[in-house]
């Protein structure tokens, strides 16, 4: 059976609440996050790593501040997404948070995994946030459809080696794993690796579809109802 990997934002959820009801909600919360679990080991580890990359940095209002103004540039930040991560878990819990899922990606992990495929989770987002996202969408608990979650800790996502890391984490060759994701240099850096690609074209988050050159050779669909041919 083949492996599927997925992206999340633009692909399995909009783009648009990832920018528009998480980044906000983690911005706004973080300050008193901070306040409240500053002393906590695993929160000060991932302050202490912001102050340390900062030199003289060591005011956790500061890092705060430089925190938030990482939300405000999509900075792809390890410390940040873990932060993020539990900031968010805050809000999960609480019920403030309930992830919005696009209705063909449910029906689509809900089919392939019924199917026998093996399903996992590939996103900038730390693992501990995935899997809350997952645990608490609008369709319910998918978190146990997933076998696997990856973040920026295999590496960055334009890059093949976080791909083969990927692959051999999940101890399958390259080639049986088909990576899902909107951004055409990751679909390049997963065929560099030797996964089959197929990218995620949606007209909510992209309006105008892209070109067969802009697709860069991989295939292009709308829907994860289009995506089995390629499984």
């Amino acid at each position: 059976m083949t492996t599927i990997l997925t992206d999340i934002e633009g692909t399995t959820s909009s783009i648009s609440f990832v920018k528009e009801v998480l980044f906000p909600f983690a911005r706004r919360a973080l300050p008193g996050f901070v306040r409240t679990h500053g002393d906590d080991p695993e929160v000060r580890r991932w302050l202490d790593a912001v102050a340390a990359e900062h030199g003289a940095m060591c005011d956790d209002a500061m890092i705060v501040e430089t925190l938030q103004g990482w939300i405000d540039q999509d900075r792809k930040h390890t410390a940040l997404k873990a932060l993020q991560g539990m900031v968010w878990r805050e809000g999960y819990l609480s019920g403030e948070l309930r992830a919005d899922m696009y209705p063909d990606a449910v029906a689509g992990l809900q089919r392939w995994h019924a199917a026998g495929h093996r399903l996992a989770l590939y996103s900038s987002g730390s693992v501990a946030a995935q899997k809350l996202l997952f645990a608490h969408t609008d369709a319910g608990d998918l978190a146990s459809l997933f076998d696997a979650f990856f973040d920026t800790e295999v590496g960055h996502k334009r890059e093949s080696g976080s791909y083969a890391t990927i692959a051999s984490q999940l101890g399958v060759e390259a080639g049986d794993i088909v990576f899902l994701s909107d951004v055409v240099e990751e679909l390049d850096a997963a065929r560099e690796a030797g996964m089959r690609t197929v990218l995620l074209d949606r007209r909510e988050d992209y309006p105008q579809p892209r070109t067969k050159a802009e697709c860069n050779g991989h295939p292009r669909v709308g829907s994860f109802s289009a995506v089995d041919p390629y499984l």
